[in-house]
């Protein structure tokens, strides 16, 4: 892994369970719309098969597992009411570290992008937020790509976005899709585990795993 970090020369952030801890509000959110709509709790197991997914191939999961007459369309805008209540009144908290390796990249002069599924106008909200913006060189999400993670796609472009070659380029991920697609884009792959903390399916295919963002900003400290 240390000789890996070596040749780095651009980093790719996933947004969602990663830069901030917004995966459990999802994951309440999804279980509000749920109860309102007579289905129960619909977060964890449901949370756990989609993390990563684009709304598309989630609609499809949820069309393929409930059937073809869920009322998808009302579970999203039931959960993205629940969640704008959450934020309205706890905020999404950035996760452990992320400012610190942010400064670290930035003080090395290696470039960063986002790479997530999530819609644009939530993913600005969260950078501005935190008041993170100026560190980025864009993002590529969700309606930017025709075919979500476990697809490179999204990781392709953000490599060309960077102007780095994806073998130089490394994928911050908390999920298994993510790291599916990173690793398919040719990328270093490092996994800070959220709620999916078992990475048995893709042990195989990761160059490393932290407990969190602010191991990563001593590994790359590490390397200055």
């Amino acid at each position: 892994m240390r000789e890996k970090l070596k040749k780095i020369q651009g980093v790719v952030f996933d947004m969602d369970g990663l830069m901030f801890d917004s995966e459990r509000i999802v994951q309440h959110a999804w279980n509000v719309a749920g109860r309102q709509m007579g289905y129960g709790d619909l977060g964890y197991e449901n949370m756990c098969h989609t993390i990563g997914f684009n709304v598309v191939r989630r609609q499809e999961y949820f069309l393929k597992k409930y059937g073809q007459n869920f009322p998808f369309e009302e579970f999203k805008e039931r959960y993205r009411e629940a969640y704008a209540a959450y934020v309205k009144e706890h905020g999404v908290p950035a996760k452990k570290g992320l400012h610190e390796l942010l400064r670290v990249l930035k003080n090395r002069g290696i470039p960063m992008a986002i790479a997530t599924s999530s819609s644009p106008a939530h993913a600005r909200g969260n950078v501005e937020k935190e008041g993170i913006g100026d560190y980025f060189v864009g993002m590529i999400t969700g309606d930017m790509v025709t075919e979500g993670k476990p697809s490179p796609e999204i990781y392709q472009k953000a490599c060309e976005l960077l102007a780095i070659e994806p073998s130089k380029a490394l994928a911050l991920e908390d999920s298994l899709h993510g790291i599916q697609a990173a690793h398919k884009a040719g990328m270093v792959t490092v996994m800070v585990p959220d709620l999916v903390q078992d990475s048995g399916l893709i042990d195989g295919i990761l160059d490393g795993k932290a407990e969190s963002l602010l191991e990563v900003a001593q590994w790359m400290e590490g390397e200055s």
